[in-house]
């Protein structure tokens, strides 16, 4: 599988929370280097695949579909890693007593390449499980209904002109076409795809959620200054 597409999905926080990033077509290509740069051994591959799905777990809330599939495949890595670890330990126990003989050497790459296949089946079948994943969280992005988007249209002139430049990005980053930058922006929600009006749809909810929060804010700290003045105004009055 590809890496996490970080700006495509306007993930902005990612390289904040995920400190090395990890997926399994890096994986693949660095088990199919002949140039020195892959893997030096086996443990390495179980380092980085465990690496793949850490990631997913610590990027996405524990009661997220992502989350929660991570962890089960990770737990059926596991299983499998446990399967193969006797003959990673017979392998790197051989390497160290042979480590000058031929034979040994010989016998060392065979198990390597054996190895290398089972772990690579296991990779085929979890990269197929996370594409069906991939596909059932784009599924639940549902399409929004005709109210849904008159709301929309009409929540977005609410915006602040702050979070109306945002809610722009989220298009553009989605859509490179869209000119968000232009002086005059001509936003047609018809013409805009199912995962673009859901994902600004969340975005705009969010973002007047906030504003209504500090307008209310605002509106309780003026009604206290106003309260104390008043109270100030009767003491004086009383003098």
């Amino acid at each position: 599988m590809d890496p996490v597409d970080v700006e495509g999905l306007g993930l902005s926080d990612y390289y904040q929370i995920i400190e090395k990033p990890m997926d399994f077509g890096t994986i693949k290509r660095k088990m199919d280097a002949k140039d020195g740069s892959g893997y030096k051994n086996v443990r390495q591959i179980y380092s980085d695949v465990t690496l793949v799905f850490k990631n997913a777990m610590k990027y996405n809330d524990e009661k997220t579909d992502i989350h929660i599939m991570a962890k089960t495949l990770r737990e059926k890595f596991e299983k499998k890693w446990l399967q193969l670890l006797p003959k990673v330990a017979q392998a790197e126990s051989e390497k160290e007593e042979a480590r000058a003989l031929l034979k040994a050497k010989l016998a060392e790459e065979a198990a390597y390449a054996n190895m290398t296949k089972d772990i690579r089946h296991a990779l085929c079948d979890v990269d197929e499980q996370l594409k069906n994943l991939k596909e059932m969280v784009i599924k639940k992005c549902r399409k929004l209904s005709t109210h849904e988007k008159l709301a929309l249209k009409k929540n977005l002139n609410r915006l602040n002109g702050d979070n109306l430049l945002k809610a722009m990005a989220i298009i553009h980053e989605i859509d490179p076409t869209f000119q968000h930058d232009a002086p005059q922006v001509d936003l047609d929600l018809d013409c805009q795809s199912d995962f673009i009006l859901w994902k600004l749809n969340m975005f705009v909810k969010e973002a007047l959620e906030d504003q209504d929060k500090a307008v209310a804010e605002d509106m309780a700290v003026n009604h206290n200054v106003n309260t104390q003045d008043q109270k100030n105004t009767n003491k004086r009055r009383k003098l």
